[in-house]
């Protein structure tokens, strides 16, 4: 894996924030090898667009505290559906699940190593009532 130690730092801080908020089905992918402008993409899938919005705000904030890192760019804001934050290193794509489904990231970039963000299991749901 070719991307830098600090890259994947980012990335799992990242998920971590996004996983405070509720983000569901995180992936990682190290695109390094493919895209020469960062290291790796992390994708998030949000309910619907208060969520979006909560885990972007949340993601942002533990970048700047940890790492200093606002993001170079951010998309999508006003949208609501779909907010696309660069730090340079990462990228971060919070989702709707529509969207997600929509633009199929994974899909396209599927031949791209997954990372590890080393998330806690969810936890199980009590069959015993």
């Amino acid at each position: 894996m070719s991307e830098t130690v600090e890259s994947t730092q980012m990335l799992r801080t990242a998920a971590r924030a996004a996983d405070e908020k509720f983000g569901t089905d995180q992936v990682a992918l190290d695109v390094s090898a493919t895209l020469y402008i960062t290291d790796a993409f992390l994708i998030i899938s949000a309910e619907n667009d208060r969520q979006i919005a909560s885990i972007v705000d949340a993601v942002e904030e533990a970048l700047q505290t940890a790492y200093g890192h606002t993001p170079l760019r951010r998309e999508g804001r006003g949208s609501g559906d779909w907010v696309l934050l660069d730090f340079g290193d990462i990228v971060v794509h919070v989702f709707s699940q529509e969207q997600r489904e929509y633009y199929a990231l994974e899909r396209l970039w599927k031949d791209c190593p997954v990372i590890d963000l080393e998330l806690p299991a969810p936890a199980a749901a009590d069959d015993s009532q």
